[in-house]
């Protein structure tokens, strides 16, 4: 039994250990705001076409009606 009691405490004292760390944390740092800048393709902005899903491959582009055809 005092083993088991021994254990007990260790643990309540390391749990008081990691909320005293966290508590400290929260207590003394302080985030600092920064610009985020994302950048985005012009096709995607223009509508250039269809969007892409995830695991497929993009779509052609289309042909141009000008261009001869081949025979």
């Amino acid at each position: 039994m005092p083993t088991l009691i021994r254990l007990v405490i260790m643990l309540l004292f390391l749990a008081g250990l990691v909320y005293a760390g966290m508590f400290a944390l929260v207590t003394f740092v302080k985030p600092e705001p920064k610009e985020v800048t994302i950048r985005i393709p012009s096709r995607d902005l223009l509508g250039g076409g269809e969007p892409t899903l995830p695991g497929r491959a993009p779509a052609p582009a289309p042909a141009d009606e000008a261009a001869p055809a081949t025979p």
